[in-house]
C-alpha cells in the first residue's frame, strides 16, 4: 500500500483573532485536516482555545479536526468533545489514570482515539493500549512552549519514532504517529523516514511568514514526495 502522510496545521499558530478566515484559508489551501489543542493551565502554561470555539470553527468548516487534549481533566473535556463533530480525540497518559476507559468512551462515539506522549515519557507506558489506538501522538517540544526562541526539537526525537515504530508493529497495532513540536522543512525527511504519519506543522512550516498557505503546503508536499522517493 503506498504510504501517505498527512500535513495537519496547528490552530494555535494561526491568526487567534481572525479563526474562522484562518480556517477557511488553510481549508483552501488544499490541507484536510486541522490540529486543535485544548489546553488548560494546569497542564501547561497557555490555554488560548476553548471549548466553545471549536464548537463553534467545527460548525463552519469541513476540515477534519484532530483534538489533541493537554488537561488534568481529560474526561470533561472527552465527553464535550464527543458531542461534536470531531474526527479524532488525542489525550495525554501522564494525566489520565484511567487511559482504556477514556479510550473506550471515544471510541464508541465512533470517533478515531489517541494517547499522547510527552516528549520524556516512556513508551512503555502505551505498550498494553496501543492496540486500541488509531494514532500516538508524541510531542517533541514540551507542552506549552512552542513560542519560546530556544525551545527546540528535542535531541532524541527521531529515536523515539523509530523506537515507537519498532514497538507498534511487535505488538501489532496499526496505530498512526503524529509528531507534534518544531516540524520544519528541514526536519520533515527525517520524521517520515523514522516512521512519521502525522506532522503537525507550526511556525515553522505551514505558518511560515513571508509566504502564503499555499505556497507553504506546495513546499511540504514537495518535501514529503522527495522523501517517499516518488
Amino acid at each position: 500500500m503506498k504510504r501517505k502522510i498527512i500535513i495537519s496545521p496547528s490552530l494555535i499558530c494561526a491568526d487567534l483573532c481572525n479563526l474562522e478566515k484562518e480556517v477557511k484559508d488553510l481549508s483552501l489551501a488544499g490541507m484536510k485536516s486541522l490540529h486543535v489543542d485544548l489546553i488548560d493551565p494546569h497542564f501547561s502554561p497557555s490555554m488560548p482555545i476553548g471549548i466553545d470555539i471549536v464548537k463553534q470553527l467545527k460548525a463552519k468548516s469541513n476540515m477534519d479536526f484532530d483534538v489533541h487534549i493537554m488537561s488534568n481533566y481529560n474526561e470533561f473535556f472527552i465527553k464535550e468533545l464527543v458531542k461534536m463533530d470531531i474526527s479524532s480525540i488525542t489525550f495525554h497518559s501522564e494525566a489520565t489514570i484511567h487511559v482504556e476507559k477514556m479510550l473506550q468512551i471515544i471510541k464508541e462515539a465512533g470517533i478515531k482515539a489517541g494517547i499522547a506522549l510527552a516528549p520524556a515519557t516512556s513508551l512503555s507506558t502505551i505498550e498494553y493500549v496501543a492496540k486500541a489506538c488509531d494514532y500516538i501522538l508524541l510531542m517533541t517540544i514540551n507542552p506549552g512552549y512552542a513560542g519560546g526562541k530556544s525551545e527546540e526539537m528535542v535531541p532524541y526525537a527521531i529515536d523515539k519514532i523509530r523506537d515507537c515504530k519498532d514497538l507498534l508493529n511487535k505488538i501489532g497495532s496499526n496505530a498512526q504517529i503524529i509528531i507534534d513540536g518544531r516540524v520544519s522543512f528541514e526536519v520533515m525527511p527525517k520524521l517520515i523516514e523514522a516512521g512519521a504519519d502525522v506532522l503537525v506543522t507550526g511556525s515553522k512550516s505551514i505558518f511560515r511568514k513571508g509566504f502564503s498557505y499555499l505556497e507553504n503546503y506546495q513546499e511540504a508536499q514537495n518535501v514529503i514526495k522527495k522523501s517517499l522517493g516518488e
